[in-house]
């Protein structure tokens, strides 16, 4: 967990859901820059255990609403381009192979992105220690 940019961890507080890409798009579709690669993971010639992580099937991009924590200078959120998404090793789920994202299953990120309109309240809290 890290609200500070290059740092590779999730932002913590409160966010809302600033973007939705993939809407029309089948499940395991890779993106590139928010944009359809036209290609699911596991049709692309790396496929495999080693792949990459890849942002995949559908992206809810974060807006961070708390000054100075998620949103403003190298703290914030949406310039930091922290999303909810899918994950192309759905088997290593729920260990945490983001670059501070949230990864989700294809299942619960399909259901979410169809109950969650644009501008719906995020939180992320801090685990216990």
């Amino acid at each position: 967990m890290s609200c500070i940019e290059d740092s590779n961890g999730t932002p913590w507080g409160l966010h809302f859901v600033g973007e939705k890409f993939g809407e029309n798009e089948p499940p395991k579709t890779v993106f590139v820059g928010r944009q359809s690669t036209g290609l699911r993971y596991d049709e692309r010639e790396d496929f495999g255990p080693n792949q990459k992580t890849l942002v995949t099937t559908r992206i809810l991009r974060l807006k961070g609403l708390e000054e100075g924590l998620n949103l403003g200078g190298s703290c914030d959120s949406f310039r930091r381009f922290i999303y909810i998404h899918g994950t192309n090793h759905p088997a290593r789920f729920p260990e945490n192979i983001s670059a501070g994202c949230i990864l989700l299953k294809d299942t619960d990120l399909l259901e979410l992105f169809k109950a969650i309109p644009l501008n719906s309240h995020v939180w992320i809290d801090l685990p216990e220690a």
